[in-house]
């Protein structure tokens, strides 16, 4: 019974992370479908690019309330007699579900975002002030270079930095997470970094725009 809880809540987490609010609120308000826009992605970042703030702050809102609400399920599917170990791998495995269906919403043709929003939500629930201080590196990095993806790349680089020398952090499995952010948003971002590399990748605005790579 308390493997049927535990599996109960990764799919619930799963599921909450595959609300694909920026497909819906496109297509529902605007007729528009951002996955065929812009960067093709739907995510906040190219919501707010293709149907500017007022669709792409909700979204982005939204997307992080995932990662935090997927935490937050172990209150109800995880065992009272679990270690603090077991709790700690159980919240970061409902982290994960809901990431994995924010990339590959099961409600949008597993056609979703890079995550980068929803495992904001994560990392606020897992480690608020490492969390905080990556999210200020990423606006002061967004700021100068105006440039998402490498402000992401570059956050989610120093994640594991931030945790371990800037908190102190214990907790192996937290210490692994966190380096799995550091490989996986880069991994999630291979054709950016690619258009990086040649000078071709779009800068962010808060500009409303169409049809923009």
């Amino acid at each position: 019974m308390e493997n049927l809880y535990l599996a109960a809540g990764i799919v619930l987490a799963y599921l909450a992370g595959s609300i694909p609010s920026s497909v819906w609120i496109g297509k529902i308000f605007y007729g528009i479908d951002v996955r065929n826009e812009g960067s093709g992605n739907a995510g906040a970042t190219n919501t707010l690019r293709v149907l500017g703030a007022k669709a792409g702050v909700p979204v982005m809102l939204f997307d992080v309330f995932k990662g935090w609400f997927a935490i937050y399920l172990w209150h109800y599917f995880s065992p009272a007699g679990f270690s603090p170990e077991n709790l700690v791998w159980y919240k970061i495995t409902l982290g994960t579900a809901a990431v994995l269906g924010h990339v590959y919403p099961v409600f949008a043709q597993f056609r979703g975002g890079k995550g980068i929003a929803t495992l904001l939500g994560v990392g606020i629930a897992l480690y608020p002030e490492s969390a905080l201080v990556v999210f200020m590196l990423f606006v002061a990095i967004l700021t100068i270079s105006h440039y998402v993806s490498l402000s992401s790349i570059i956050a989610s680089l120093s994640f594991p930095l931030a945790v371990v020398f800037l908190f102190d952090q214990k907790s192996v499995p937290l210490i692994v997470l966190a380096i799995f952010v550091a490989l996986f948003v880069p991994f999630t971002h291979r054709t950016n970094i690619k258009r990086l590399l040649t000078g071709t990748e779009s800068k962010f605005s808060f500009k409303k725009k169409s049809k923009t790579r």
